[in-house]
């Protein structure tokens, strides 16, 4: 092995030493996802059912104590679904979770994403894509960790403010709790108030450059936004649509 390659397996090596739990009831999934992520660098322990994952949270470590970093997380499991697994996960952990389906539904991913999932998968799907997407959800989070917001209080309008340093969203004299992902998205409309952004300058910019061209992640939490921010979601008046090209953050008062 030259040097530069072996600088590079030593960087891999580093950068993915972290813990993942998968999720599934079909052995054959949990053996193959198992062995690719070994290979790519990570450790894995596994879980058949939401029962068995919630105990390896709850405790905190596993047998060999290790933490666990991530969960990949099956949607269609007996007794306790991918849904309420994740429910109760969120109920007393924020560990990032990708969610798996088999199925193309929306209705489906959206509902994963509204209970905290941090990103989706449909089965059938690539060794390669699993792993980009862990190495893409960590370095998220350590540039979030590394990186604090440039702005810190803005005042919006006379109804809503935000403070990005204590991840507070005040509207109509009410504190707004938003999701991770939510403060990042803001947080780009915000900075960048009064500019067109299109769908993959804020995919790249809040979730990774492995995500362009998945704008349906745009327009779901940009509804999440709207849901919580705006008057009436149908009519915005903060996060404006540009059919076919993104969004706009209304002009900040001065």
């Amino acid at each position: 092995m030259t040097s530069t390659a072996m600088t590079t397996a030593a960087m891999n090596h580093a950068a993915n030493s972290r813990t993942i739990l998968v999720v599934d009831d079909e052995p054959h999934i949990v053996r193959f996802t198992t062995l690719n992520l070994e290979v790519e660098g990570f450790r894995v322990l596994t879980a058949g059912n939401g029962i068995d994952a919630l105990a390896l949270l709850e405790r905190g470590e596993s047998e060999r104590g290790e933490s666990v970093d991530l969960v990949v997380l099956d949607v269609m499991m007996p007794e306790l679904d991918g849904f309420e697994t994740l429910r109760r996960i969120r109920s007393q952990s924020s560990v990032p979770v990708i969610f798996v389906t088999v199925r193309g539904d929306e209705a489906d991913r959206v509902a994963g994403l509204d209970l905290g999932a941090d990103d989706y998968l449909t089965k059938p799907f690539s060794p390669r894509e699993l792993a980009s997407r862990i190495r893409a959800l960590f370095r998220r989070i350590e540039t979030e960790a590394a990186d604090p917001p440039r702005l810190h209080e803005v005042t919006v309008d006379d109804r809503l403010a935000v403070n990005f340093d204590q991840s507070i969203v005040i509207a109509d004299g009410r504190e707004i709790r938003l999701r991770p992902t939510e403060y990042r998205l803001l947080y780009q409309l915000v900075n960048n108030a009064g500019q067109l952004l299109s769908h993959d300058t804020l995919l790249e910019r809040v979730w990774g450059p492995e995500y362009r061209g998945e704008h349906q992640y745009v327009r779901t939490y940009v509804t999440y936004l709207r849901q919580k921010l705006e008057r009436d979601p149908r009519q915005p008046q903060y996060i404006v649509s540009e059919r076919g090209l993104g969004y706009r953050f209304k002009e900040l008062e001065r």
